[in-house]
């Protein structure tokens, strides 16, 4: 896939590889912020600008050193073997720390925190990393909030994910914040991933995959998104599904990972964001469109997903001058802001 050059007002992400990397989620920024059409400047670096291993059996050579992270606006730190994840931090690894300019953006991905929190940079803030670390983590770093069953957080300054996947909707997520969520809605259909999984949503425990002859709610799940304007409840679902209440909700939970109910919340807020930023519709209409009794209840929803109201939130993203949004940041998404 051919890039579109970066423009000249482009954000610059630095990615800090450290000794025992891995390889695919260090390529997950690089994958998904340079899919935003130029509006993204990455580098990748190293604490020495020498080549480091990975956790695989091959080196990665990178362009850069620590002095990169002097002028990132956002700095992410991919996961790197388990084994390394210690609670102090080496020496190099603390001086390429330093250099990072105060109030830069800071991305983690999985192991990616425990270099943040032995930084002390998470002492007293929400965080996450992957679930199979959660109970060293906390032995190692008591001081942190550890949230170890969502895919990430986002703390303002201050964003972590869990493993692998997460990587990719932490990056989806600072796109949205950035940009709103038509250029992220853009670059998730580029990279073939879902635009969307809430933050909040459980990461995926031991959730057994069904079996390809077994009945699903997949059906009733698009079903659902092609009928958003109705006032469907559970038995409507369980009905087009064809099963009865507790085996659909059972079911559903075990495919989607959390209950029929939220799912069709986040569902309803996704479409009533997109409609705020890419129409003119009132918020009454809006309501309506996307299945809220009223434009009070939109309101209150929206607000308890990211602390905005509806025409704040149309304001900041609203999309104008041919059609790119125009916004920064949503207040209450996080203070996440383009530097």
């Amino acid at each position: 896939m051919t890039r579109v050059p970066q423009r000249e007002s482009a954000h610059r992400i630095v990615v800090l590889a450290l000794d025992g990397v891995y390889p695919f989620e260090l390529g997950i920024a690089n994958r998904v912020f340079g899919s935003a059409d130029g509006r993204y400047e990455l580098l990748t670096c190293t604490v020495d600008g020498r080549p480091v291993r990975t956790d695989a059996d091959f080196e990665i050579a990178v362009d850069h050193g620590p002095e990169a992270l002097r002028t990132a606006g956002t700095v992410v730190i991919p996961p790197f073997d388990l084994a390394l994840a210690t609670g102090e931090l080496s020496d190099p690894v603390a001086d390429a720390l330093a250099m990072i300019r105060p109030g830069t953006r800071l991305v983690s991905i999985c192991t990616g925190a425990f270099v943040l929190a032995a930084a002390g940079l998470l002492d007293g803030r929400p965080a996450t990393t992957h679930w199979v670390l959660a109970e060293h983590f906390r032995r190692l770093f008591p001081r942190v909030r550890l949230d170890p069953g969502v895919l990430f957080i986002d703390d303002g300054d201050v964003l972590t994910s869990a493993g692998a996947a997460s990587g990719v909707d932490v990056c989806l997520h600072v796109i949205r914040t950035d940009h709103g969520s038509a250029v992220a809605n853009h670059v998730a259909r580029l990279c073939v991933v879902p635009p969307w999984r809430e933050g909040g949503q459980a990461q995926y425990i031991e959730h057994p995959v069904p079996e390809p002859t077994a009945v699903t709610t997949a059906a009733t799940r698009q079903w659902a998104l092609d009928h958003l304007h109705l006032p469907l409840t559970l038995t409507d679902l369980a009905g087009h599904a064809q099963m009865s209440l507790r085996t659909f909700a059972r079911r559903f939970r075990g495919e989607v990972g959390e209950s029929p109910g939220r799912w069709l919340t986040q569902q309803r807020l996704s479409r009533a964001r997109q409609l705020l930023e890419t129409s003119d519709l009132s918020v009454d209409q809006i309501a309506g469109h996307v299945g809220f009794t009223t434009a009070t209840s939109l309101r209150q929803h929206l607000h308890a997903a990211i602390g905005v109201a509806p025409l704040a939130y149309r304001r900041t993203f609203h999309a104008t001058r041919g059609g790119e949004p125009v916004g920064r940041s949503a207040e209450g998404c996080g203070d996440a802001v383009m530097r």
